[in-house]
């Protein structure tokens, strides 16, 4: 079930209307005489949808953070070049980051030998030539997945192993020329066979409509629930193609044929990341891919690797191949469009032969000063050739196409795709049921004897939560620059409209309510009233929307201080791209919406009446998803209230068989990468221990079934009530009603809490 806060229709249309020609939404409350700024401040002058310009303003500071980060990836290398074995050496531990990030972790399965896949009705055999035979054939990758394709075996000596890896698009029925839709130049693995190589042909997951779901694809639908858990369908296919070159190593006899990897599209991205993590890999040959990844952000989802570009481009996956013998072919690459009814928008272009011109100086470069420096070979054509040269000398690609025939019934290639997909599926799934106690594992060290033991040791996580899964900027905070004007005037209480700067072209925004009744010197409590998907502050101010029923208005005439800011998920593919920038460089939303927040509570301690010690967090839905973040990274925060979005986090992102799970759901934005291995909803509640805790769910709230809900909220009481003894500080309110805010418990909570009144 998707979060509320984005079913306002109509109602959210006219709204919009009226922000769009004033900067703020009509109601009875809205102050429309004098527009004076709140002492201290400037005025605020910015017209038209100031929401919009905050996410705008991200935008450019994403893609400045995108173009920097080229410049700044030496910080993470420390490169030996006085030899081979040295450079190997030191470059090992940016070879298992590689690994760590793709996903590839699972331990590959020992086997002796590939399997032939037939029956008597549909032989093994699938083809032959003169010169060499085909083979359907399946080998163990890891746990229980195994990779299928075709193997193409000489039928006299063996000159060279090699792994053709197509583009996903394609079949290795069509690269071995036995189906139609390649030219023959590009059969790369019947070309291969004729002059004398043994060539392993993987089945790659293609990107056709998702078999469950119509609107994501085959690879997005894997990728969804991997990436939660640490892997990625990447990584699957990496291990798949490593594990037979496991079994070519093996089988090679005496003084072993070299392995080269041959990879095209998708093929070419597996093909250059399988060589850089395995040094077995004598040479490798990547057509139509390599590149300048600063567009990563546009192509397909299921390439989206969290923290690639903060140590690793395309150059620095060839530094790590170094010496062994890269080829770059810069062919035209696959094209594709996806629309957002087929899950996340992308876009794929041919790589600009410039830019792969650019890049490869680049990797060159970084291998200038290694002893028996690398050979990195750039061709526009004949890149088969070059890979066929640089482990077969003498070989050569015949000139007269002969295609081979085919050896009877071939085996169903749809069944074959569902098999594949079906596999990863059930890994996945089965790592989901594992995760809980990986969590355990990794959370060992919190130490609950005391509550100042704990938040010691929490502190140490806190900062692995900061820096490794929302990921943080080092850049320092602007000035405030507060800039605000009036916006309410009731009897009850008067609001502004605040704008404070944060970082360079990111901004906060947000409503200020000051109840009418302070005193001069009096300090109040802040309640920090946060919006959920598609929401805007002023929807917790008026207009009694369904969901959030004016709480920040009602707790101003109760007195607190409130402050409802303006989140970044609004406008939809908008500011879901921008999680689509912000990963590569290891970062998310919450890195921009953490210090937005910090920025706002460090502007609120100025203000004369704020009690600085009494900052609270109360969201709704995604502004429940942020009470779960924001609050364990800003200490500012006394206590966090979690509404509509509480659940076993994990289950809800992975699962491929609930009703409720996202990965059936279009926000593609949403999946944080590894958090099965780290933090679920009970870990994030213990970075906010020993600090008073409350859950806000609604028996008819659709994000989650009441058992989840209370299967995770039992595990953060035991910790507040038995481990720390923290009584009276971790509550859940149920009520029966739907997805939004009820204002009851809660409130109770934040009286009592905050010693107000």
């Amino acid at each position: 079930m998707r979060q509320g806060g984005n079913a306002m229709n109509s109602v959210f249309n006219m709204l919009l209307l009226v922000t769009m020609a004033g900067g703020l939404f009509g109601s009875l409350a809205v102050y429309a005489g004098d527009v004076t700024p709140l002492a201290g401040t400037q005025p605020l002058t910015m017209e038209g949808d100031i929401a919009s310009e905050l996410v705008s303003g991200v935008d450019r500071f994403l893609l400045g953070k995108i173009e920097a980060a080229t410049a700044q990836r030496g910080n993470y290398w420390k490169r030996d070049f006085s030899s081979a074995e040295k450079y190997n050496a030191s470059v090992e531990p940016n070879r298992k980051r590689l690994a760590h990030i793709l996903g590839a972790r699972d331990p590959r399965t020992p086997f002796d030998d590939v399997e032939l896949v037939g029956s008597p009705s549909q032989p093994a055999r699938v083809g032959q030539s003169d010169s060499y035979e085909i083979f359907a054939v399946r080998w163990p990758a890891f746990a229980n997945v195994n990779a299928e394709g075709l193997l193409l075996v000489p039928k006299g000596k063996v000159r060279a192993n090699v792994i053709a890896v197509p583009d996903c698009a394609n079949s290795p029925e069509q690269l071995a020329g036995l189906e139609q839709g390649l030219p023959p130049e590009s059969q790369t693995a019947r070309r291969l066979a004729e002059a004398g190589c043994r060539v392993l042909v993987p089945l790659l997951i293609n990107r056709a409509p998702s078999h469950k779901r119509q609107y994501i694809t085959n690879r997005e639908y894997v990728y969804r629930a991997a990436f939660v858990l640490g892997r990625h369908i990447i990584g699957y296919e990496i291990q798949k193609i490593l594990a037979g070159v496991d079994w070519f190593a093996k089988t090679s006899d005496g003084k072993r044929a070299k392995i080269a990897i041959h990879g095209y599209g998708e093929g070419g991205l597996l093909a250059l990341a399988a060589a850089a993590l395995d040094t077995r890999i004598d040479a490798v040959c990547v057509s139509g891919y390599f590149d300048d990844r600063r567009n990563l952000w546009q192509e397909p989802i299921d390439r989206n690797v969290f923290g690639l570009l903060e140590q690793f481009g395309d150059a620095e996956l060839a530094s790590l191949i170094a010496p062994r013998k890269l080829i770059v072919d810069a062919s035209h690459g696959p094209e594709l469009i996806l629309n957002a009814k087929l899950g996340a928008p992308a876009r794929l272009v041919s790589p600009e032969l410039e830019s792969v011109r650019r890049e490869v100086e680049r990797a060159r470069t970084l291998t200038k000063d290694l002893s028996g420096a690398q050979e990195i070979e750039l061709v526009s054509d004949g890149g088969l050739s070059a890979l066929l040269s640089s482990v077969a000398p003498g070989a050569k690609l015949q000139k007269k196409e002969k295609l081979p025939e085919s050896a009877g019934k071939r085996g169903d290639s749809a069944a074959r795709h569902t098999r594949q997909l079906q596999e990863l599926d059930r890994h996945t799934q089965a790592l989901l049921l594992e995760s809980s106690y990986v969590r355990q594992a990794f959370m060992k060290e919190l130490d609950t004897s005391s509550p100042e033991k704990f938040q010691k040791a929490a502190g140490n996580y806190r900062e692995h939560f900061r820096r490794e899964v929302i990921g943080h900027f080092d850049d320092s905070f602007l000035p405030f620059n507060a800039r605000t004007r009036k916006v309410y005037e009731t009897p009850k209480y008067t609001g502004y409209e605040v704008v404070l700067d944060v970082f360079p072209d990111v901004i906060a925004y947000g409503i200020l309510l000051l109840p009418a009744n302070m005193k001069e010197g009096e300090k109040r409590p802040v309640v920090v009233c946060q919006h959920g998907l598609e929401g805007r502050p002023q929807e917790t101010v008026t207009g009694a929307n369904k969901f959030y029923h004016d709480f920040a208005a009602k707790l101003a005439e109760r007195g607190f201080i409130t402050f409802s800011p303006q989140n970044l998920y609004i406008f939809r593919d908008r500011f879901r791209t921008l999680q689509r920038k912000a990963n590569p460089l290891k970062k998310t939303l919450f890195s921009i919406i953490t210090p937005q927040h910090q920025q706002i509570l460090n502007w609120l301690k100025t203000l004369p009446n704020v009690d600085p010690q009494r900052l609270a967090f109360y969201g709704l839905s995604y502004g429940g998803k942020t009470a779960m973040r924001v609050p364990a990274l800003v200490s500012d925060y006394c206590l966090s209230i979690c509404s509509g979005d509480f659940n076993e986090w994990v289950w809800k992102n992975a699962s491929s068989r609930s009703s409720y799970s996202y990965v059936h759901y279009d926000e593609y934005e949403i999946f944080e990468f590894d958090l099965g291995s780290t933090f679920n909803y009970a870990e994030m509640a213990a970075l906010i221990a020993p600090r008073p805790f409350m859950v806000e769910r609604g028996h008819f709230d659709n994000v989650a079934p009441d058992e989840m809900v209370a299967y995770e909220f039992a595990k953060v009481q035991f910790l507040y009530e038995a481990r720390l003894k923290l009584t009276g500080r971790c509550e859940i309110e149920y009520f029966n009603g739907p997805h939004m805010i009820n204002g009851k418990g809660t409130f109770d909570f934040l009286h009592r809490h905050l010693n107000w009144p």
